[in-house]
C-alpha cells in the first residue's frame, strides 16, 4: 500500500442563501477591482519610471486605496481575500519574469473566473461547518465526499461559474492510498477516435461529449447572437449556453478522472508521448475534436497522480516517430497518412496504427529509465532531426505540481 503526503483540494457546490450571494459577489468586485489597479499601478511603474512594485508595495497601495472616498466601499468586505489576490498577482509577474507565462492581463467582468480566496483567519470550520468572514450563517454545502479525517482546511476559494453555479474548494493535507500496482509499465498513445490505445492492445472509445450536445449548444448560440446587447434577455441567454458548456466540460472530466485513476492504479510506470496540442488545433479539420478530446488535462491528471501514488511517468519526445517505427523490426517508414490505420512491414508484420505506436512509446520509455537520468538513447530520422529524446517525470516533481495546483 502506498502512502504519500499531499496537498490536496476538496470542491463541493454550495446554494448560498441571497445575503452570502450578496456579500460573496461584493467581493468577487472588490477582488477583480484590486487586482486591476495594482496591475496598472506596477505596469505603469515600470513603464515611465523602470520601477518594480512587489508585493508589499502594492499591499501599502491598498491600505490608501481603502481611506479614499472613492474606494471606501472596499472596507466593506473582508481583506482577506483582497490580499490573496495581490499574491496572486505577485506570482503572475513571477511566472512571466521566469518566461513560464505571458504578461498578467486585466481582469473582465463577464469572461474572468468570479473567485475569492480565504486563508485560516478569514473562515471558521467546526462541526463540519464552513461560515466565512462577514457572514452569521455557514454555508449550505452539499458534501458529495468526506474530507481527511482529523485535517482542518488551509485555505478556502469561493467561486462562481459561467452557469450562476456556486462551488467552495477547500485545501487540505491528505495522504492518499493506494495498493501496488499489478502491472509493471504501459504505453499510452492518445487519438481523436480512440481516446488512448494501450501496448497491451486495449483501445478506450473517445466518448466525444461535445459532438452528443452540439445541435442543442448551436441551438442556444443562435438564441444568444439575437439577444439585444446588455439586455436581461442576453444574460439569460448567455446563462442557457453557459449550463450546456458545463453540462460537457462536467461529463469530459468525469471520464477522464475515472481513466486516469484507473491507469495509475493498474500501472508503476506510464509512458506517454509529448504532443504539441497548441499547434495541432490550428488544424481546421481536427481542431475541434483535439479540443474535446482533451489530451492536455488528461496528462495533468496523469502527472500529480503519478505523485500521488508513486509512480513514474515517462514522457517521451514528439519527434519519436512512433505511428512510423516497426516495433517488430526498427524499420522505419517514409510516410504515414493519417488515413492508414493498418499498415505491413517490410518484414511482414501487420500493425494497428495505434496499438504499435503504443508499443514504441512504451519501449522508449523503458530505455531512457534503464539507460538513468541525463542518458538519453538517439535514433535518427530521415530528415537528419533527432527522433528520440525522452524526460522522465520523477515522483517528486509531479507531487510538486499537484500540490502547486491546490
Amino acid at each position: 500500500m502506498v502512502t504519500t503526503h499531499v496537498r490536496r483540494a476538496f470542491k463541493y457546490r454550495f446554494y448560498p442563501s441571497d445575503a452570502q450571494a450578496a456579500e460573496l459577489s461584493r467581493t468577487f468586485g472588490c477582488v477583480r477591482k484590486v487586482y486591476n489597479m495594482a496591475l496598472q499601478a506596477r505596469t505603469e511603474a515600470w513603464t515611465l519610471r523602470q520601477e518594480r512594485v512587489n508585493y508589499n508595495a502594492t499591499s501599502a497601495m491598498l491600505t490608501v486605496w481603502k481611506k479614499t472616498e472613492e474606494l471606501a466601499y472596499l472596507s466593506e468586505v473582508s481583506s482577506v481575500p483582497l490580499q490573496q489576490t495581490l499574491r496572486h498577482l505577485q506570482g503572475a509577474f513571477t511566472n512571466f519574469w521566469q518566461k513560464r507565462a505571458k504578461y498578467p492581463t486585466f481582469k473582465s467582468r463577464k469572461r474572468s473566473r468570479k473567485s475569492a480566496e480565504y486563508t485560516s483567519s478569514a473562515f471558521r470550520f467546526r462541526n463540519g461547518q464552513l461560515t466565512l468572514a462577514k457572514m452569521a450563517e455557514p454555508l449550505a454545502i452539499v458534501w458529495s465526499r468526506s474530507l481527511p479525517d482529523d485535517t482542518r482546511p488551509s485555505t478556502v476559494t469561493v467561486s462562481q461559474d459561467a452557469a450562476g453555479r456556486w462551488f467552495v474548494s477547500m485545501l487540505c493535507d491528505d495522504r492518499p492510498t493506494m495498493p501496488e500496482a499489478p502491472n509493471k509499465a504501459v504505453g499510452i498513445d492518445a487519438g481523436i477516435t480512440s481516446l488512448v490505445t494501450l501496448s497491451t492492445g486495449e483501445k478506450i472509445t473517445n466518448p466525444r461529449h461535445e459532438r452528443k450536445d452540439r445541435e442543442r449548444l448551436a441551438k442556444a448560440q443562435r438564441e444568444l447572437s439575437r439577444k439585444a446587447k446588455s439586455s436581461s434577455n442576453q444574460a439569460k441567454a448567455r446563462i442557457k449556453a453557459a449550463k450546456i458548456h458545463a453540462r460537457i466540460a462536467d461529463r469530459r472530466r468525469d471520464f477522464l478522472h475515472k481513466l486516469t485513476t484507473r491507469l495509475v492504479r493498474e500501472n508503476q510506470t506510464l509512458v506517454i508521448e509529448d504532443l504539441a496540442v497548441r499547434n495541432m488545433l490550428k488544424s481546421r479539420k481536427l481542431s475541434r475534436a483535439i479540443s474535446d478530446a482533451s489530451w492536455t488535462e488528461m496528462r495533468s491528471m496523469l502527472e500529480y497522480k503519478a505523485g500521488w501514488y508513486e509512480r513514474e511517468l515517462v514522457v517521451v519526445d514528439r519527434w519519436f516517430p512512433s505511428s512510423k517505427l516497426c516495433s517488430t523490426c526498427g524499420t522505419i517508414r517514409a510516410k504515414m497518412p493519417l488515413n492508414v490505420r493498418e499498415w505491413t512491414c517490410s518484414c511482414g508484420t501487420t500493425h494497428d496504427r495505434d496499438v504499435n505506436a503504443a508499443r514504441n512509446i512504451l519501449a522508449a520509455g523503458l530505455a531512457v529509465t534503464a539507460c538513468g537520468d541525463g542518458v538519453r538513447p538517439q535514433r535518427s530520422t530521415p530528415g537528419g532531426q533527432s527522433s528520440v529524446k525522452q524526460e522522465v517525470v520523477p515522483p517528486q516533481r509531479t507531487r510538486a505540481a499537484a500540490q502547486s495546483r491546490g
